[in-house]
C-alpha cells in the first residue's frame, strides 16, 4: 500500500509554553522572494562590450601621437564619469580607455592593425568622430548589436538629397558584399542603418532628418572611406554555410 508523501513541518513554541517543544502539521514557510537586481555592469556577447550603434554624441580629436604598439588618440570626453578600462566606440571601432588625462580627455591606444582596417589611422586633431559608451545591463537597444569589430571600410561614391530623403552609395570590400542584405542591418562609422539597395558590392543607406543632425554622416564628401561592420547574424550564418558547403557537395 502506497503511503502519500510527508509533508515539510515546522517546529513551534508556543508563547508561555514551558513544556516541550510541539510540531505544528502547517507546511514550512518558503523564504520571502527576492527579486533580481542589476547593476551598471556592460551586457557583453562572448564576454566582450557591445553596441547598439545609436548615436548621441560626438566627440573631438584633440591629438595624435606614436607610441610603441602604434598610436595614442585623444579625445574629448563625451560624458564626466568615464573609468580607466571603459570601451568606447569611436566611429564604431571599440576602444579601451588608456588613460583619463587631467585635462579630462580620455586617451586610447591604436594597434597597427586597427589603423590599417579602419579610418581611425587618417585622423587629425580637429576632427569630430562618432562616440558610443557599451551597452549596459537594462538600457534598451533601438538599432541592432554591434560589436566594433570594423571589418573594413568602404568609400563614399556619392550622395542624393531629395525632398524626401538623403541617401548615401558607398562601395563595400569584394570580400564583404556577401554579407550585405537588402533591409538587414550594417553600421558605417558606428552607425546602425538599414541597407535600402544592394547592388553587387555596392549598397544604399536612408538617412532620416535625426540621424543626419545627430551624425556626420552627412557631412561627408565623396570618397570618404567609412568604417564598415556588416550585420553579425548575416556572417554568422553565411561563414558556417560555407564551412559546410563542401561536405554537401562532397558526401562521405
Amino acid at each position: 500500500m502506497d503511503h502519500p508523501p510527508l509533508r515539510p513541518r515546522a517546529c513551534l513554541r508556543f508563547r508561555g509554553s514551558t513544556g516541550p517543544v510541539r510540531e505544528s502539521l502547517a507546511p514550512a514557510r518558503p523564504p520571502p522572494y527576492t527579486p533580481p537586481t542589476f547593476d551598471n555592469r556592460s551586457a557583453t556577447i562572448d564576454n566582450a562590450p557591445v553596441f547598439t550603434g545609436i548615436i548621441h554624441k560626438t566627440a573631438t580629436v584633440t591629438a595624435v601621437a606614436p607610441i610603441p604598439a602604434g598610436r595614442r588618440l585623444t579625445l574629448t570626453a563625451p560624458a564626466a564619469d568615464h573609468v580607466l578600462g571603459e570601451s568606447i566606440a569611436v566611429n564604431g571601432v571599440c576602444l579601451t580607455v588608456a588613460a583619463i588625462l587631467p585635462d579630462r580627455t580620455l586617451a586610447f591606444d591604436v594597434i597597427p592593425e586597427t589603423l590599417d582596417k579602419t579610418n581611425l589611422g587618417a585622423l587629425a586633431p580637429g576632427e569630430a568622430v562618432h562616440v558610443e559608451r557599451s551597452l549596459r545591463v537594462g538600457d534598451p537597444v533601438d538599432g541592432h548589436f554591434v560589436q566594433g569589430h570594423v571589418d573594413g571600410t568602404a568609400p563614399l561614391v556619392h550622395h542624393t538629397a531629395t525632398g524626401h530623403e538623403w541617401r548615401l552609395r558607398l562601395r563595400a570590400p569584394a570580400h564583404l558584399a556577401k554579407y550585405l542584405v537588402p533591409k538587414g542591418s550594417v553600421a558605417i562609422d558606428g552607425v546602425s542603418l538599414t541597407l535600402a539597395a544592394v547592388d553587387d558590392d555596392h549598397f544604399e543607406v536612408a538617412l532620416i532628418p535625426t540621424t543626419l543632425q545627430l551624425t556626420l554622416l552627412g557631412k561627408k564628401q565623396a570618397g570618404y572611406r567609412f568604417n564598415l561592420e556588416c550585420d553579425q547574424t548575416a556572417k554568422t550564418i553565411i561563414s558556417y554555410l560555407e564551412r559546410i558547403q563542401p561536405q554537401a557537395d562532397h558526401p562521405s
